[in-house]
């Protein structure tokens, strides 16, 4: 009876601590940020470890791509569209015990839009006129036009509230108002974080979370095979899926981006400064034949939208393969057999093997493409910053980001008045059936001066423990918010 006693007690012990070992996750990440203040750099993979995990906006974005409160829980709209009046929760703090009030809201927003912003989305604060507090849990936005994107815009990664004694530090030591307090950085490693105890509203069933940076496919694999990661959202080695999925300690979840891969052009440089250039190269590449090499869930795109999104429209037929026709309009452009090309490819394996793809491709076509890999630090400073770049392969995941081809300056060098002119109306309307005619209208402008080779829509792979929930399927935006992920028995 004493065996069967003690027998008892060392399992029951035994599935305790089983148990509390699983308070913890371990994620996988292609890449590491290059900083992790959100409102400072345009990297996704800021937003993939800090959006909604540490940092918090007045909205936010939901794993269905719509508005949600967050640190405003309700607000009001004027009739003319030009003011928002946000009620605030109360009882919030940051992490270092700074409470937030409309006050973090006014600075925020302000510094957002200084001209000294760094913000990669400054044009989501440009509208904004003013920011009054008439008391504290109460802020007012009047907008200088109607915007009919302003609450989603607010609920971006670089929308999220930052405190001014906390700010400058941000970079590296990140404190927000989330339900995660920033722990440590192992520079080329990972990213610590764990429960914040005084968090403003419910506790997450996370007690620890630590994000790895493993970008090396196979490496990926080994380490989830193995047991070391407990998730990799964006699973970069789509060709061990087959393998993984007969595995049942795992769950292999397809789902969708926002995500547009293009092959960027620099519109200033010749002979890229010719439309005929840019279309023949758009008909150099089989999309099809791409997807297919990279293993891919995406879907190809014709213009710098994709599918499901309200108003999108499938223009992939404007620029069928057709290898002859690109051969006639570089003929007509006057670009010579044996042309060469250079092509900077982030890590990314959808760069760094589209690119050998396309690379072959192109050679069809009397182009020789010579493939530059860089690091993303320095894609970011060259390419991004720097505009020191023939093409590149990159995926915009930002939603809805055709203000990128509005900007004064942006390192595509696209530049049109009537784009411009088509843009502003649909920021500054508000009616539903107008802003889907707007942007089919910029679509069809896209696709006609192709700025850029629209390739496909990123597909989202996740791969994970298969007794973790809570994770998103989709990523309407990316981030990984950890706010309700749990274990089951």
């Amino acid at each position: 009876m004493n065996r069967i006693l003690a027998t008892l007690i060392a399992t029951t012990l035994f599935a305790g601590t089983a148990q509390a070992a699983k308070d913890s996750i371990i994620l996988g990440m292609p890449l590491e940020p290059p900083m992790l203040d959100p409102t400072a750099g345009a990297a996704a993979a800021i937003k993939e470890v800090t959006y909604a995990n540490i940092f918090q906006g007045l909205t936010r974005i939901n794993d269905k791509g719509e508005v949600a409160s967050q640190l405003a829980k309700s607000w009001t709209i004027s009739g003319d569209g030009l003011t928002y009046t946000f009620a605030l929760q109360s009882g919030v703090k940051f992490h270092d015990g700074t409470p937030f009030d409309c006050a973090i809201v006014k600075f925020t927003y302000e510094r957002a839009v200084a001209a000294d912003s760094t913000n990669s989305q400054k044009g989501f604060f440009e509208p904004i006129s003013s920011t009054a507090c008439p008391d504290p849990l109460t802020a007012v936005i009047t907008l200088k036009r109607p915007t009919g994107g302003f609450l989603f815009n607010m609920g971006s990664g670089d929308a999220v509230m930052m405190a001014p004694n906390s700010v400058a530090n941000n970079k590296t030591n990140p404190v927000g108002t989330g339900p995660f307090v920033f722990k440590r950085w192992v520079k080329g490693d990972r990213v610590e974080m764990e429960r914040n105890p005084a968090y403003w509203g419910p506790a997450p069933k996370i007690a620890s979370a630590t994000f790895r940076f493993i970008a090396d496919p196979s490496a990926a694999t080994a380490a989830v095979m193995a047991g070391d990661l407990d998730a990799y959202p964006l699973f970069p080695a789509p060709e061990s899926l087959d393998r993984i999925r007969t595995d049942k300690r795992f769950s292999v979840v397809l789902g969708s981006t926002q995500g547009k891969t293009i092959m960027s052009i620099n519109n200033e440089r010749a002979p890229f400064n010719d439309v005929r250039v840019r279309r023949a190269l758009a008909h150099a590449i089989d999309r099809d034949a791409l997807l297919s090499a990279l293993n891919g869930t995406g879907k190809p795109i014709g213009s710098h939208f994709v599918p499901g999104n309200p108003g999108y429209i499938d223009l992939t037929g404007a620029y069928p393969y057709d290898p002859a026709k690109a051969l006639k309009l570089l003929a007509e452009a006057g670009v010579k057999p044996g042309t060469e090309m250079t092509i900077k490819l982030p890590p990314p394996a959808y760069a760094r093997r589209g690119g050998e793809v396309i690379a072959a491709m192109l050679e069809q076509v009397g182009i020789k493409a010579k493939l530059v890999p860089v690091e993303w630090a320095q894609w970011l400073d060259q390419v991004f910053k720097q505009s020191d770049f023939d093409l590149t392969i990159i995926a915009h995941v930002e939603p809805n980001d055709l203000d990128i081809y509005a900007r004064d300056k942006y390192y595509f060098n696209y530049k049109d008045a009537s784009y411009r002119a088509i843009y502003q109306k649909w920021v500054e309307t508000s009616d539903p059936a107008a802003r889907i005619d707007l942007v089919g209208q910029l679509q069809r402008k896209l696709s006609e001066d192709e700025p850029n080779v629209f390739l496909f829509s990123l597909g989202k792979t996740g791969v994970w423990n298969a007794k973790l929930n809570g994770l998103w399927v989709n990523q309407p935006i990316f981030n990984n918010d950890l706010s309700g992920v749990f274990w089951s028995e």
